[in-house]
């Protein structure tokens, strides 16, 4: 069955949206936001844009001659909401106040899930979230760290991750759940996942630095290190965050968080116009061949899990446009499982093919509870 579909993924200073009549889109749009529409908002709940947001998202439906009355179904990207579990969930209630009240976290991602709701209820369709970053679905002793206090969680490209695992599961001709996949997203962060049943039964935290180092995250650390380094004097608490998530890894050894950019310098010896890297150019490459034993790594130890037994390894996310990255990757967990590619990440297709099988199986959607 054909549905039309509006599909929204916010982000701080910019909007990606798309408008879907069946699979033809009538368009797909990035929306920018200057520096002076965002000024009232600063230092606010990212909540707080959503009027701002819903008013342009609806001229453009009226640019283009949509009429509220005919969607089917506003599709929002899933943002930081307790742990749930995978697949559509309706933006009922509860999920709305906790995004509005960011309960769970603030992130332009809760935006999704408020747009979706306050438009659908304008247009009198459903709107719904579908794998959001906070899915966990972990094997109970994938939570167990070896410190009572602590206990592994997920936070993850879920969105794409799952995307990525049904077209796989289609090439192969068999369904999602009779698959058993590890999945890599590398892109700012790196999220390694493994599918099975269905289910993302074991994955990394990949908001917060946990599994290989990636252009912006340390990456797990030794940890009688890491603890004297905490307790050193020479950083706080926000400093030492930092050089886990937003200064780690890549950008911690080279200066840049542009994989692109130390590629190019590692091949060439000529720095781009404009890069900041600090590197020399010998660095350049032993840092890239540093990640890609990282990442060849967790993909062995997370295979593990599987015992071996798996459909594919597929690689996906922004780094994977890189060629001589992805190949050399290819090259080392070819011998773990048939490889399979999907540079980038497509969150508009990935949210309208998670509405499609929605409103085909409108069952299968879940309640926030």
């Amino acid at each position: 069955m054909s549905y039309n579909i509006l599909v929204i993924n916010p982000g701080s200073t910019s909007d990606d949206i798309g408008y879907y009549r069946g699979q033809t889109p009538v368009f797909e749009l990035r929306l920018d936001y200057s520096t002076e529409d965002l000024a009232p908002f600063e230092n606010k709940n990212i909540a707080e844009m959503a009027p701002l947001k819903k008013k342009v998202i609806l001229e453009k439906l009226k640019e283009y001659n949509i009429p509220l009355s005919e969607i089917n179904a506003v599709a929002g990207r899933g943002g930081l909401t307790k742990p749930i579990e995978g697949g559509a969930y309706y933006v009922n209630d509860l999920m709305l106040e906790d995004l509005k009240s960011a309960k769970y976290g603030v992130h332009a991602s809760n935006l999704g899930g408020i747009l979706a709701r306050e438009i659908a209820d304008e247009a009198g369709c459903i709107s719904l979230i579908s794998d959001a970053v906070v899915v966990d679905e972990l094997n109970p002793l994938a939570r167990y760290t070896g410190m009572p206090e602590l206990k592994r969680i997920a936070i993850a490209h879920a969105l794409n991750q799952r995307r990525v695992a049904f077209l796989t599961a289609k090439k192969l001709g068999k369904p999602y759940e009779d698959c058993r996949f590890v999945i890599m997203h590398a892109g700012g962060g790196v999220s390694i996942g493994v599918h099975i049943g269905g289910k993302i039964v074991d994955v990394n935290n990949a908001l917060e630095g946990e599994g290989p180092m990636s252009p912006q995250r340390s990456g797990t650390l030794p940890v009688a290190d890491f603890a004297r380094l905490c307790y050193s004097g020479k950083y706080t608490f926000p400093q030492m965050y930092l050089k886990i998530k937003g200064r780690g890894g890549l950008f911690a050894y080279t200066g840049t968080q542009s994989m692109k950019d130390v590629r190019e310098f590692a091949e060439t010896g000529k720095k781009p116009a404009g890069a900041n890297i600090t590197c020399t150019r010998e660095q350049a490459q032993e840092i890239i061949d540093a990640m890609i034993y990282q990442f060849m790594k967790y993909i062995g130890y997370m295979a593990a899990v599987a015992e071996g037994k798996l459909d594919g390894v597929i690689l996906t996310g922004g780094l994977m446009y890189g060629e001589s990255l992805r190949e050399a990757l290819k090259q080392k967990v070819s011998w773990i499982a048939p490889v399979f590619v999907y540079p980038g990440s497509d969150e508009k297709a990935a949210l309208r093919e998670a509405a499609v099988r929605a409103l085909d199986n409108p069952a299968a959607i879940k309640e926030y509870k």
